[in-house]
């Protein structure tokens, strides 16, 4: 246990938000463990010369956030870790300080999401009640797969709906890889693959990206590598926002076709109907190798958990067939909420009116960083991906200004070739204060 005395040397801003980030800066560094008592809120106070109401305030924004416990005349402990449960990819981007503004999260700003209460209302009234209690039922609603098939970026043989992208990833990967299968993954690219990768038992091959995307050579050199599957996102990649150009994509496919063996390209359109991409797809050539994942979290609403699936009959009806052995199917009153979000004229708009609103705010805070010489590549969706000179100090230098930004480590396909020259800035959450918010960024990003 640090003393009081310990403590106060490790605190550079005496307001209850610096005492707080101090404090969460040594649990997340290992020099405070889950179960170690902090030191009092009176010796506290008299070490930093504050007051015991500016300790206790900070001890209390450490509570709300799950780092530490108070047990009455015991004293405050520390907890373990809040997000123990999820992968440790996914737990690298959940930890953090508590911030007055988080731009970490990677989520949809929730104004700009449409209203469900109209469409659930409408959806209850109409839908037959036989329909809910069926087990047998097609695993799609029929106006969804028609609607879906209007805008599916090429004819797919087979769809179907998920709970979710990455289940959607991880229900493909079943089918089409095997234990100490290679898959070829975009490098930076997104965490809970990696780690979803590794639950499976898969190697990760990483591919570079530029401007436009995932590299031809890079991807020459995965299949040669021994390769038998692709997982790219094509458009609005995260972190980076990149996205293929149709003559990207036709090269792409002519690098997958050139190495002749099966491989099966798996495509997440995570952002979907936000996007301000075209939505291309290597399914346009190669369409009997391509299961295209669309997902609806991030325009119309992470719980929802929907996501579309489209391919080849031998990828989709083998996933078909598991999930009736597992959930069975996505919820046929939750597709049925989709169909009405998709088709009434109020809820088309405000998702249009999302995707204008995120991209301006993009452009918008990519307009102001250069204004402090920093340049970031134009992109799309709801991230930036942010070059800063080192990572950590990047991170401790927004902490101090009151803003959380996600790590770049977690992003590395290869965590031991990780630079550190990035952070993660979910640009969709940023309402206001733009300015503010570049010069903070800016500052940290210097060496």
């Amino acid at each position: 246990m640090l003393t009081a005395m310990d403590l106060a040397s490790h605190v550079d801003d005496r307001s209850p938000r610096g005492i707080a980030a101090a404090v969460a800066r040594l649990v997340h560094g290992g020099d405070l463990l889950p179960g170690d008592r902090l030191p009092t809120v009176r010796a506290l106070a008299v070490d930093l010369g504050v007051s015991p109401a500016t300790v206790s305030g900070a001890f209390q924004a450490l509570a709300t956030v799950g780092l530490v416990a108070s047990r009455g005349r015991a004293g405050t402990y520390v907890l373990p870790p809040p997000a123990a449960w999820l992968p440790p990819r996914y737990r690298d981007l959940a930890e953090g300080a508590p911030a007055r503004l988080d731009l970490s999260t990677g989520t949809p700003d929730p104004d700009l999401l449409p209203a469900l209460g109209p469409a659930l209302a409408r959806v209850a009234a109409r839908t037959p009640a036989a329909e809910a209690g069926t087990y047998l039922s097609t695993p799609v609603v029929p106006e969804l797969e028609s609607l879906l098939r209007e805008s599916w970026p090429f004819v797919p043989q087979r769809l179907t709906v998920v709970d979710g992208a990455v289940d959607a990833i991880s229900r493909t990967l079943e089918q089409v890889a095997s234990f100490g299968d290679r898959v070829a993954v975009e490098d930076p690219g997104f965490p809970p693959l990696f780690d979803l990768l590794d639950q499976l038992g898969l190697q990760r091959v990483p591919c570079a990206l530029d401007r436009n995307g995932m590299r031809p050579d890079a991807l020459d050199s995965a299949l040669a590598a021994g390769a038998t599957v692709v997982v790219l996102q094509p458009r609005a990649q995260n972190p980076t926002g990149v996205g293929l150009t149709p003559t990207r994509a036709r090269e792409l496919a002519a690098v997958v076709r050139r190495h002749g063996s099966p491989v099966t390209v798996v495509e997440d359109d995570h952002c979907g109907q936000i996007s301000s991409a075209r939505d291309v797809s290597l399914g346009t050539w190669l369409p009997d190798a391509t299961v295209h994942v669309r997902s609806y979290s991030k325009s119309h609403g992470p719980d929802l958990r929907l996501a579309a699936v489209g391919g080849p009959a031998r990828v989709l009806d083998a996933l078909v067939a598991r999930r009736m052995l597992g959930p069975g199917w996505t919820s046929r009153l939750l597709q049925h909420v989709l169909v009405d979000l998709l088709t009434d004229p109020a809820a088309v708009e405000a998702v249009a009116h999302a995707r204008r609103v995120y991209f301006a705010r993009r452009r918008a805070l990519a307009t102001a960083l250069a204004l402090f010489d920093v340049h970031v590549d134009g992109g799309d969706g709801i991230n930036l991906w942010l070059p800063v000179h080192d990572e950590r100090t990047a991170l401790l230098r927004l902490e101090a200004a009151g803003i959380r930004a996600a790590p770049g480590t977690p992003f590395a396909a290869n965590r031991d070739d990780a630079t550190g020259g990035h952070l993660r800035v979910t640009v969709g959450l940023l309402a206001a204060d733009v300015a503010e918010v570049a010069q903070a960024l800016a500052l940290a990003a210097r060496p």
